[in-house]
Order: structure tokens, then sequence, then C-alpha cells
């Protein structure tokens, strides 16, 4: 139901404020009108306004204003510029609220943070007082899971090592045909004899691991000397190494500051490379007064497969069986053809 506009309510039912835009109202006839087109809905003994699209659409409702009264003394105004910034207020109150919620709750976040980090702090000040540094020296060695670190004496004029990285031993080849002969089935078993452990068949045969399978086969081995003048230690370190990574500061024509310096020349990286029938040699540690190509020709007069990596460049160590070693140019940044022994 609709309220008729056609006597004003009484004064005491406007603010001073909303009487002077009463004022600027268009007629009652006119807001009757509009009224009358709004839903209402009746609930309580009270009207409750629904909508105004209506009323705002039409553009002339910028100073509208209207008091309907309930029949509980339930008071609705809708009143142009008043309405809409009552309206705001509303949805900054929401907004208040809302943000309140949000600054609980990362309050909350914060305090679980500050938590974990207590926890952490505990947990490495445990671990540091269960672990302490140790400082290694020549000789000393390092067993992890599937290899050994070893290291060595190099020739520098101070304390300093070299580094042997030594995969474990894998075991041979399996023997699919002696498997066979043995009535070995397919399964466990197998896979149990290749990794080295004995097994009894149904029948009430041992068989050892060695009935099956092939010689041993080596591990990886990478050596790499850092800063060093020639030394029987690392030739001793690097003997049969899969690769060898020797500095070469200077070449033959330097020999005599190199010696000065305790460093070496390509040459005789390439000589310790040779002695200790190493697979491949990388030589870093190259001087910027030499090119790549200078220290290669000399190192190769003595030993030829030897490499001068540049940044990025990859050494790829496959194991034995499968190939040797290879240089992949720019192989840190993206795959490349394998560098054969053109070197730039």
């Amino acid at each position: 139901m609709t309220r008729s506009l056609s006597s004003p309510p009484p004064p005491s039912a406007f603010t001073a404020q909303e009487r002077r835009l009463i004022r600027r109202c268009p007629s009652p006839t006119r807001v009757q009108a509009w009224l009358n087109a709004l839903p209402y809905n009746t609930e309580k003994g009270g009207e409750t306004l629904r909508s105004f699209r209506g009323v705002v659409s039409t553009g002339r409702a910028h100073c509208l204003e209207a008091a309907l009264a309930a029949a509980d003394h339930h008071l609705l105004r809708l009143v142009g510029e008043v309405g809409l910034l009552v309206h705001e207020l509303q949805l900054r109150q929401l907004l208040l609220r809302f943000l309140e919620v949000v600054l609980r709750l990362r309050e909350i976040e914060l305090r679980a943070l500050q938590a974990d980090l207590r926890a952490a702090l505990l947990e490495l000040r445990e671990r540091a007082l269960r672990e302490r540094e140790v400082e290694l020296g020549a000789g000393d060695v390092l067993e992890r899971d599937g290899y050994r670190l070893e290291t060595f004496a190099v020739h520098h004029g101070v304390p300093a090592v070299g580094y042997a990285l030594i995969e474990a031993e894998r075991p041979g080849r399996f023997d699919v045909d002696a498997a066979d002969r043995l009535g070995i089935p397919d399964g466990p078993d197998r896979g149990r004899l290749q990794s080295g452990e004995t097994v009894r068949l149904a029948k009430g045969t041992e068989v050892r691991p060695e009935d099956v399978l092939g010689p041993a086969r080596p591990g990886r081995k990478i050596v790499l000397t850092g800063d060093t003048a020639p030394a029987a230690s690392v030739v001793d370190a690097s003997a049969g190494a899969d690769l060898l990574v020797h500095e070469a500061t200077f070449l033959a024509d330097e020999r005599d500051r190199a010696r000065e310096t305790l460093h070496s020349t390509a040459g005789e990286a390439a000589l310790a490379a040779r002695e200790a029938g190493v697979v491949m040699l990388a030589l870093t540690h190259v001087s910027t007064r030499y090119f790549g190509h200078q220290v290669v020709d000399e190192a190769r007069e003595l030993f030829a497969e030897t490499v001068v990596p540049r940044d990025f460049d990859v050494v790829e160590v496959p194991f034995s069986e499968r190939g040797a070693p290879a240089l992949v140019r720019s192989g840190a940044r993206t795959r490349k053809a394998v560098v054969g022994s053109e070197e730039s």
C-alpha cells in the first residue's frame, strides 16, 4: 500500500535540514506518482521499501524527499541526497567492519608465523649444538651414500687441498642366460641377486650374486685440483679419473712466472693428465692474456683429450660403458650439440 502525500507529515517528523530540502521537492502530486511506481511489501505492520530504482532512473529524483508513516509509528524516509548519504555511511560502516576482520586475521597469521619462526630458530640452535664445523686436511675422506670425497695435498705455498669425487662400484651386468640355466624365475629373486643378496630357490638351491653377475663396474671419478703448481700428489690422486679439472694459469712462455707464483702451465697440466691416465682434461683458471685455442693447442701436444670450458659450458661424464666425457657448449643454458675436438 502507499501513503498519500496530499497532506505533508507533521514538521516534527523531519529535521531542520530535511525541511529545507523538502521545500525544493517537486509537487506532492508528482511525488505521489513516482512513489506509486515503487514496489512495496507489508511486513509486521510496517511498510518496507524494496526498491527505488524507478525513481533514481528518472534523473529527476536527485532532490526527492518523502516520508512514509507505518502503522506502528515506524518512519521510513527516502530523501534524495540525504538518502544516498545514509546508504554511503552504511556502506562505509560495512567496509570498516570488513577491514577489522581482515586485520584480525592478519594478526592471527602473524602470531602463527612468529611461532613457526621461534620453532625454526630453536631447531637450528639445537642442530648447531649437535654439529660442528670441521676443516678438512689432506688425506681426509667423507663417506656419503653412493660416493666418497677424498682430499689430497696440492702445492701452492699455503695449506690447500684438492678433491676427488669417487662413486662406489656398481654391480656387474646381470647374466640372463646364467639365471635361466640355474632355474631362477623372473621376479624379486633376480632383483635381490642384482642388489648383491644371496637367494634360496624353491627347490633348495642357493644362488650367490657372483653366479649370475659379471665383474663389478667402477663408478665415475672426478678430480679438481684448485690452484697448484705441478705436484706428484695430484698425479696420484687423479689416477684413472674420468675427468681431471686442472688449473692452467700460464703457457710455456711464462713458465718462470708460473714457478714464482706456484701455478701450472697448460703443458704441465697435460703431463699430469697423461701420467695419471685420465680420460679427459679440463683446463681452468686461464689467464685473460690468452685465448682458449692457444691454451688448448699447447696442452693437446701432450694430451689430446683436452678442453677449455667457458662460462655456462657443461662437461657430461657418463658411465664408462656408455662412452667418454663430452663438452657441451652453453649446456647450462640450453641443450646444444656435443662439441668434439674443435675449439674456438
